[in-house]
C-alpha cells in the first residue's frame, strides 16, 4: 500500500511541476491575463508545499552512489592510461568538473563529471589503464533517486557521443566556466582549440569570441591576437608580449643524469602511438627522390609580407608557401592524395587536401594537419598554423587536430639537416621532408657566381601505386612554384 502511495505521489508531483512551466511560460508571455496568473500562483503554492516535504526528506537520506563510466572518446579506442587525478576520495564535484587525465594513443582527454556530488571511489591510480565502458569513479549524487533512475535510462550507449560533449580532447585539464562551456557548445567551438587567456589558462568568454571571429575570417586588430603567441613564463606573466619577445630563447641542454642503473618502463601513449605507426610503415615499400630548391624569390617576398601579415596579428614563415605549393600540385597529381586499402585491391583519391606538419613538441612527435588547405589563402594557412603551434606548445593538440591527415611535410630543417628519409604516415602515400635553408654560391643565367637561399626536400612516396616518375613531376611543380612565387596566383582560388 506505501508503495503505491509513494508512486502516485510521484506521479501527481511530476504533474503538477509540468503544468507549473508550461503556466508560467505562458505567464511571461501574457502578463495581463490575471486568470493564468491565478493559476500559476496555486500551483506555485502547492509545489512550494511539496517541495518542503521533499527537501525534508531528503535532509535524513543521501542520494545514490552512481558508477560514473567511462565512455567511447571515438577512434576505436578501448583503454587509456590514467595520467593524473584531479580530485581525491571524499572530494565534492560539481558537474563539468575535472575528474582527471587519461591517455590513449592518439591523443589526451580531461574527463568531466556529469553529477553533483560525492567521490566515493577511485577505481584506478596513477598510470593504469582503465576500459571503456567500464567504470571510472563512484560518485554518491546529490539528485533523488528517480531522477538518477532517469539519467541511467538515458546512458545508452546511442548516447555515448552526447556524453563524449563533456569529455572534452586536449593536452590538459581545461579551466572554463559553465557559461563559457554553454557559449562555445551552441557555437559549435571545442573547448580543446581554444587558447585560454585567463588565470592558469582558464578559457574567458572573450576568448571564445576572438576565436569564432578568427573562424568567420574576420579581421581583427593585433591588440586580439596576442592570444595566439607563444605563453609567457609565469614570472612573466604580467608583461606585455611585444613581437621582439615572441622569438624563442636559445634551448638550455639539460645536464645528464647518470644513476648507474638499468631502467625499464613499458611505452605509453604518443611512444606506443609510433611504435604501431612505424610498424605499419615497414610494409610500405619507399621510393625516396631528393631535389634542391632556390627560394631566393620566395625569401624576398616574404620579407615584404612578414610585417602585413603581423599588422594583422599572425607570423609569416615559409611553411604555409610550401603548403599551398603542395596542394596547388596535389590538385595535378591527386594519386598523391590518396588512401590504399589494407587489402590493395581499392585506392581512394582524398577529396580535401588536409596537409600534416610534423612538429616536435612537448608530447614528443606529433602531426597536426591543415584542413583543405585547396580552399584556404597563403595568409588563412599561415593563422591556422599559428594556432596549431601554440596548441602544441601548450600541449593541447587533440584528436581532431592529429586525425584525417592526407599528406605529410615534415620541416625537419627548422632544427638542423639538410636530407632526411622521410617515412610515411599509413594510410597516407607520401611524405616531404624539408631540409634547412643555407645561403650558397650558384650561377645565374649568365653563368655568374650568386648569393642563392638554397633548401633540400626529400620525398618519401608507397611505390606499390606512384612510381618514381609521378613523385618527380610532382617535386618539379612543386619546386616551381616555390622558385617563381608570383606563378601560384595564376592557380590560387
Amino acid at each position: 500500500m506505501a508503495a503505491v502511495t509513494r508512486g502516485s505521489f510521484t506521479v501527481f508531483r511530476r504533474l503538477l511541476t509540468h503544468q507549473y512551466r508550461s503556466r508560467c511560460f505562458r505567464l511571461q508571455n501574457f502578463r495581463s491575463d490575471r486568470t493564468v496568473q491565478l493559476l500559476s500562483f496555486r500551483c506555485e503554492t502547492n509545489l512550494q508545499m511539496f517541495s518542503s516535504r521533499t527537501l525534508h526528506s531528503s535532509t535524513v537520506s543521501r542520494g545514490p552512489i552512481v558508477s560514473f563510466k567511462l565512455s567511447d572518446i571515438g577512434e576505436g579506442i578501448m583503454e587509456v592510461t590514467v595520467k593524473e587525478w584531479y580530485v581525491k576520495e571524499g572530494d565534492k564535484v560539481s558537474q563539468f568538473d575535472s575528474i582527471c587525465e587519461v591517455q590513449s594513443d592518439k591523443a589526451s582527454v580531461t574527463i568531466t563529471s556529469r553529477y553533483d556530488g560525492v567521490i566515493k571511489k577511485l577505481y584506478y591510480d596513477v598510470d593504469g589503464t582503465a576500459l571503456v565502458g567500464k567504470p571510472l569513479v563512484d560518485i554518491e549524487t546529490e539528485s533523488s533517486s528517480e531522477v538518477i533512475q532517469e539519467e541511467d535510462v538515458v546512458e545508452t550507449p546511442a548516447m555515448a557521443r552526447e556524453e563524449h560533449t563533456h569529455q572534452e580532447i586536449k593536452g590538459h585539464k581545461t579551466q572554463a566556466t559553465p557559461a563559457v562551456r554553454r557559449l562555445a557548445m551552441e557555437n559549435n567551438i571545442k573547448l580543446s582549440e581554444v587558447v585560454g587567456t585567463g588565470r592558469d589558462g582558464r578559457i574567458l568568454k572573450e576568448d571564445i569570441l576572438n576565436f569564432l571571429a578568427k573562424q568567420t575570417g574576420a579581421i581583427i586588430p593585433p591588440t586580439l591576437f596576442q592570444e595566439i603567441r607563444t605563453p609567457a613564463p609565469p614570472t612573466a606573466a604580467a608583461r606585455p608580449v611585444s613581437t621582439t619577445a615572441a622569438i624563442k630563447p636559445p634551448p638550455t641542454t639539460p645536464k645528464p643524469a647518470f644513476t648507474g642503473k638499468d631502467v625499464t618502463e613499458p611505452l605509453k601513449g604518443f611512444h606506443r602511438a609510433m611504435v604501431k605507426t612505424m610498424t605499419a610503415a615497414l610494409k610500405i615499400p619507399h621510393f625516396g627522390y631528393c631535389d634542391e630548391v632556390d627560394l631566393s624569390r620566395l625569401v624576398s617576398l616574404r620579407a615584404e609580407l612578414r610585417p602585413i601579415a603581423e599588422g594583422r596579428g599572425v607570423k609569416l614563415s615559409y611553411m604555409p608557401f610550401f603548403i599551398k605549393a603542395a596542394s596547388l600540385g596535389l590538385l595535378h597529381f591527386p594519386i598523391l592524395n590518396s588512401s590504399l586499402d589494407e587489402g590493395c585491391q581499392n585506392i581512394t583519391y582524398k577529396a580535401s587536401h588536409n596537409i600534416g606538419l610534423a612538429m616536435d613538441t612537448i608530447q614528443g612527435l606529433l602531426v597536426p594537419n591543415v584542413k583543405n588547405v585547396q580552399l584556404l589563402s597563403v595568409f588563412d594557412i599561415a593563422q591556422e598554423l599559428n594556432r596549431l603551434q601554440t596548441l602544441g606548445t601548450a600541449g593541447q593538440l587533440g584528436t581532431n587536430e592529429l586525425s584525417g591527415g592526407t599528406f605529410t611535410l615534415s620541416n625537419i630543417g627548422s632544427i638542423g639537416g639538410t636530407y632526411a628519409k622521410p617515412v610515411i604516415l599509413p594510410p597516407e602515400v607520401a611524405i616531404g621532408a624539408l631540409g634547412k635553408i643555407q645561403v650558397l654560391p650558384r650561377f645565374d643565367a649568365g653563368g655568374q657566381v650568386v648569393r642563392a637561399h638554397i633548401m633540400n626536400v626529400s620525398w618519401s612516396a608507397d611505390h606499390r601505386i606512384i612510381d618514381g616518375a609521378t613523385m618527380c613531376r610532382f617535386s618539379n611543380l612543386w619546386r616551381e612554384y616555390l622558385e617563381n612565387p608570383a606563378s601560384m596566383v595564376l592557380d590560387l582560388k
